[in-house]
């Protein structure tokens, strides 16, 4: 960046667009492209009014479409002789707004110019001073223009000595006479901060240490401008600027006594904020690599006292605020902002203690506010109008600091990766108590605002949202610290519940698909696989089915609750509903039936499918699990599981059943139970019982019917359950298909003679093959008879009396 201000004309505009300034400076409205007719007739009209010494509306005119088109117009020194001629008059009173104006096109004609007149500078700087002598004119605008274009002619390399002396003395006691006027007005904050850079670039060393008190020591003045990330992030890249030039230019003596002037020293005039930015402005100029020899070993010492002065900064932070604590206090506040984006734009920086913790308390109250923005809310919910905490949201999402989130995310991951083990700890157990915090209370909000409020709960969300990306690269940094061979068991199992925990926290808020999420996943879920302790302690941190279904929150006071609307809650069950089937084998019955099977059938009822699937597939997979130890109990347990399972499934179906979950289900514990086993009558009982519950016509109409489904099911279950069960099915089902219309009937009877022909299971072939013979009997007796007599005749007695 810095190679991009050199090359840029005018500083102050370079300044606004790195720090993502959204106050315009434009003096008028920009031209982009002018017609040179215009700029002719625009000059034409000055040397008029000036000739005829009337300066009116026409003039004003012309002086704003030549400011208008700033960036594209070139000021030769005839033209800048004639501005000059303006300012120096005496007699004649001029609107206050053209001294402005013409400052501007004489910083416009000096920022352009090869190689200006040095006569003309110096008869320039002449008639500035007397327009500013005279309080008449004085004016914020003027004030600020006149520093800029004093600073631009010191900063020309072909002046001499004298002129860029007196172009000094004229910025600094401008800003030292009158620094409340420039502090009045946001707009001007860059061009007064860019007049200061150009004034540092001068090759004289004269005021040297002036400027520097008037660039670090105004912010502390009453009247002065108040810090804010935006002005120190022009700070930055403005220190970034000057001393890239003084790199480039091999200005050894201009280093030194910056770093000992600032770096080094410790000035109570000097706002902590601005030369904190200005450290992390040098470490930033000090990574483009400049000549080697003794400026590089220069650079390196001024780097140092950057890195040394950015650390301890941070250590007053952490003894006076207890970063640790996570501070959100006025003074604080601002200065953490001004860390984590300082961080994030000056590249690496050493690792320490300081660094680290300032940082995650950055990130955790600052960049990602999310505890003060629901505390707000919560409070003032239904007491208070919602607009201003609206606002104040939007805004948030707007500011510089949030949309670096990810670069700020980034200078973390790598400060924590060379911390010690201790800091480490420390640093992972702030953001696993935020991933917890941000699920206790966006909850709340959720349901306080949802229907509402929605368009101010969206940006609270996308807030959320953007912590969780934070979330998931410090997890997969934390994996790549943790989970690795030479690392104990006990911290590799503790690592992994954390995480998956954090994880089950945050999870509403993932959207997209991340490869850091993928990976981190598999990691985690690998190293609690291993083991029976770490999946039973994941298992525990279920939240207890009573909270579920009936918090005892203070936001359930204020509306009624319903633990199927409840979105953030359903979806960090849905984490544990997919991940526990993962590690079902190490997972003991009883600690399965004290925490998940309630909260599994609790969720098979939830209207979401793809909630009620994940629970179906959980009980299948246990149901498919073996533990040795416990083989006799589990398997009794199971069977338990069953009965409720079927009741709780069938009940719902189809309005919240899905099919495909049911299926899976049922297919597992006929396969998984032991043979003959009472719950598998009963599961064949009760689906029997449900499909005779629906009409002909849905039995006999589409495929995704869902009396079709069971009895398709029924269908399946012939070559899957045990020979014990078999026979009890074939009755039941041949019970069901008699009662079918002929059209199904033959299809039922088609699709079972398909199932027996490709069978290769000699024993139950031969009694399949009898029983469909005996049914087919039945079905065409059935009708001959129905047909011959007009009544109806007792078929489930004849077909007891043929099974």
């Amino acid at each position: 960046m810095a190679r991009k201000a050199n090359n840029s004309f005018f500083l102050e505009e370079w300044l606004r667009t790195v720090s993502g300034s959204s106050v315009s400076g434009d003096l008028v409205k920009q031209n982009s492209a002018p017609s040179a007719r215009s700029i002719i007739q625009a000059w034409s009209e000055i040397r008029e009014s000036l000739q005829n010494q009337n300066f009116d509306s026409r003039y004003l005119q012309a002086l704003r479409a030549l400011v208008s088109s700033e960036s594209t117009i070139h000021v030769a020194d005839p033209q800048a002789k004639l501005l000059i001629s303006i300012l120096a008059f005496q007699d004649v009173s001029l609107p206050s707004e053209s001294y402005t104006l013409v400052l501007r096109l004489l910083y416009v004609w000096i920022r352009k110019a090869f190689r200006p007149s040095q006569a003309l500078v110096g008869v320039a700087v002449q008639a500035i001073r007397g327009v500013v002598d005279d309080r008449r004119n004085l004016q914020p605008a003027l004030v600020a223009q006149s520093v800029l274009v004093s600073g631009a002619f010191a900063c020309v390399p072909s002046l001499s000595g004298d002129v860029k002396v007196l172009c000094l003395e004229l910025l600094c006691r401008l800003l030292e006479e009158e620094y409340s006027l420039v502090g009045s007005q946001e707009e001007l904050v860059p061009v007064v901060l860019a007049g200061i850079g150009y004034a540092l670039s001068s090759s004289l060393d004269v005021h040297y240490v002036r400027l520097l008190d008037l660039l670090f020591g105004i912010w502390l003045k009453d009247e002065g401008p108040r810090g804010t990330v935006t002005y120190g992030l022009m700070i930055l890249h403005l220190i970034e600027w000057v001393v890239s030039g003084y790199m480039r230019s091999n200005s050894i003596n201009k280093m030194s006594l910056f770093a000992n002037e600032v770096l080094e020293t410790s000035k109570e005039k000097y706002a902590v904020f601005a030369v904190f930015m200005a450290a992390a402005g040098v470490v930033r100029a000090s990574t483009a690599g400049f000549s080697s020899g003794a400026q590089s070993l220069e650079i390196s010492k001024l780097r140092n006292s950057a890195e040394k002065r950015i650390e301890f900064v941070a250590q007053i932070l952490v003894s006076n605020g207890n970063v640790v604590t996570l501070p959100t206090t006025q003074r604080e506040g601002p200065l953490l902002k001004c860390f984590a984006i300082a961080l994030a734009r000056c590249g690496s920086v050493s690792s320490s203690a300081p660094l680290l913790l300032c940082l995650t308390s950055a990130l955790l109250t600052q960049v990602f506010p999310l505890g003060q923005i629901y505390e707000s809310f919560c409070n003032a919910f239904g007491k208070e109008p919602i607009g201003p905490r609206l606002i104040w949201v939007r805004e948030h999402l707007s500011d510089v600091l949030f949309k670096e989130s990810g670069a700020i995310s980034g200078a973390f991951c790598n400060q924590y990766s060379s911390a010690s083990e201790e800091n480490k700890y420390i640093v992972e157990n702030m953001i696993w108590d935020f991933c917890q915090n941000l699920y206790l209370q966006h909850r709340q909000i959720a349901m306080l605002l949802c229907g509402i409020e929605d368009t101010l709960l969206g940006d609270i969300e996308k807030i959320a949202e953007s912590s969780f990306l934070m979330v998931v690269v410090f997890a997969l940094a934390v994996t790549k610290q943790w989970l690795k061979p030479i690392v104990s068991k006990e911290r590799k199992m503790e690592t992994s519940v954390k995480i998956l925990v954090s994880f089950s926290c945050v999870e509403y808020f993932r959207h997209i698909r991340l490869p850091e999420y993928m990976e981190t996943i598999r990691e985690v879920i690998s190293c609690v696989q291993e083991n029976d302790a770490p999946c039973v302690s994941f298992v525990e941190s279920i939240p207890a089915y009573d909270s579920l279904t009936n918090p005892k929150d203070l936001f359930t006071q204020r509306i009624k609750y319903e633990w199927s609307r409840d979105d953030v809650q359903t979806s960090r069950i849905l984490f544990y509903l997919r991940v526990i089937p993962t590690c079902i084998g190490r997972l003991s019955a009883s600690a399965f039936r004290g925490v998940v099977a309630s909260t599994m059938f609790l969720y098979i009822g939830h209207p979401n499918r793809k909630v009620a699937r994940a629970s179906h597939t959980l009980l299948a997979a246990f149901l498919s699990s073996a533990k040795e130890s416990e083989e006799d109990e589990r398997t009794q347990f199971k069977e338990q599981l069953v009965f409720y399972y079927m009741q709780r499934s069938l009940e719902v179906y189809p309005e919240i059943t899905p099919f495909e979950g049911l299926a899976s289900g049922v297919a597992t514990l006929v396969q998984h139970l032991p043979a003959g086993s009472p719950a598998i009558f009963y599961s064949v009982h009760s689906l029997v019982e449900k499909a005779s519950t629906f009409s002909t016509e849905s039995l006999q109409g589409r495929k995704s019917d869902p009396g079709n489904q069971i009895l398709e099911l029924l269908l399946r279950l012939v070559s899957l359950v045990d020979i014990q069960v078999l026979p009890y099915l074939m009755k039941s089902l041949a019970q069901l298909v008699i009662k079918l219309p002929k059209e199904r009937q033959n299809v039922v009877l088609g699709e079972l003679y398909g199932q027996v022909a490709e069978s290769d299971d000699v024993i139950r072939k031969p009694s399949l093959v009898s029983w469909l013979q005996s049914l087919n009997y039945l079905c065409s007796n059935n009708r001959t008879e129905v047909l011959a007599s007009g009544s109806t005749i007792d078929t489930s007695n004849q077909l007891a009396a043929r099974l």
